[in-house]
């Protein structure tokens, strides 16, 4: 390993605990400023079901942004989606999977044509994705004829209402234990396959014992209100794949390779333009998952659904790290990024933060973050 890559993981890690800092300290006023409301049970299941739409624009809105691209249309998307999904329903009378497919496919559809533009055509990503902002919220008020089409289907509503049982919730967390475990051993018998020396399981065993504590803690706390929200439970499916796509991938590799250096990435021997293609038909895909629950939360779909949720998304992947131009980004970090933008959601809401001052704190939080990037950067 170079020194140059050292130190890179040495940043990446400083930046993940000064980030989860920094959401401690914001948990920590909110309980106070709201009379110790902001951490209760019931307010953090609400705060965690917030999120997970943010979040999983965020976990595909941050591969595209490792490739050196932008896509400012998934808030339109993500309303164009969900209203063909309650027009499919509602309108057309077909059954809840082939509304959830008509969603996902549209969703996959429109990726794949920005990609395409953007690739294949050599548009500025930024020029296509905002065309496309306009476009598909002029399509969905087209759509919906500027109304709002009530859902009345009760199981589609569970996509973004309902809770997994407490004694599910347990199993789930046993589940996931078992797996830190396992990843434990393994990487402590990896020390030993390389030749490195004797494995040391006393110090994986260590290690495994704050993600297994949050765990338990997530699940005990979740479930002292209703349960694990579904929501969450997609968004922690979505976020786990997009760790091992971007982790454990070729295809992650390359949208690494192709935001830090296109030339060099084309001159390797990396077809930039296919994989450009895919990753944007892979936002598609999961704008089309987030559009579900947004529409399945809500009960409705509406002519402004999603609007500005392009910004929360580039916002939580900035924040958790990510550089506009490309090359550089988690997945963790756009989660935590998701958070920290629902707890100061949820946060000033709870306080009465007037709708302006709100937009005012969050844009100011965004510009900061790009010039930290920035800053850090030129020192670089």
């Amino acid at each position: 390993m170079t020194e140059q890559k050292k130190l890179s993981i040495t940043g990446s890690s400083l930046r993940a605990y000064i980030m989860i800092a920094v959401l401690a300290l914001i948990w920590v006023y909110f309980h106070w400023a709201t009379n110790y409301v902001f951490m209760t049970s019931r307010n953090l299941s609400n705060l965690m079901t917030q999120m997970s739409v943010t979040g999983i624009l965020a976990v595909g809105m941050l591969m595209v942004i490792v490739s050196g691209n932008i896509d400012l249309s998934v808030g339109s998307v993500l309303g164009f989606a969900g209203g063909i999904a309650a027009f499919s329903m509602a309108n057309l009378g077909y059954g809840i999977p082939v509304s959830i497919a008509f969603a996902i496919v549209v969703g996959v559809l429109i990726g794949t044509f920005h990609g395409a533009l953007t690739a294949y055509l050599n548009i500025p990503a930024f020029i296509v994705t905002l065309g496309g902002l306009l476009a598909w919220r002029g399509a969905v008020k087209w759509l919906l004829s500027g109304n709002t089409i009530p859902i009345s289907e009760d199981t589609f509503k569970a996509i973004g209402q309902s809770n997994l049982s407490p004694t599910s919730g347990w199993i789930l967390a046993g589940v996931a234990i078992v797996f830190v475990v396992f990843m434990a051993y393994r990487r402590a018998n990896a020390v030993r396959e390389y030749g490195l020396g004797e494995p040391n399981y006393v110090k994986e065993a260590a290690a495994a014992i704050i993600p297994i504590g949050a765990i338990a803690a997530f699940i005990w706390t979740m479930n002292n209100y209703l349960g694990v929200p579904i929501p969450v439970l997609i968004l922690l499916a979505v976020a786990l794949l997009g760790a091992f796509i971007t982790n454990s991938t070729t295809f992650g590799r390359y949208l690494y390779a192709i935001g830090g250096n296109a030339d060099a990435a084309r001159l390797s021997g990396i077809n930039n333009k296919r994989n450009i293609l895919k990753v944007y038909a892979l936002l598609g895909a999961l704008t089309g998952v987030a559009s579900l629950i947004f529409t399945a939360r809500v009960g409705s779909a509406a002519p402004d659904a999603g609007v500005l949720k392009e910004l929360d998304a580039i916002a939580a992947c900035v924040i958790g790290g990510a550089s506009l131009v490309g090359g550089r980004g988690t997945i963790f970090g756009a989660c935590l990024g998701a958070l920290i933008m629902a707890s100061l959601d949820n946060g000033m809401s709870l306080l009465n933060v007037r709708d302006f001052m709100q937009d005012i704190i969050k844009g100011s939080i965004l510009v900061a973050a790009v010039g930290l990037d920035m800053a850090g950067r030129k020192q670089g």
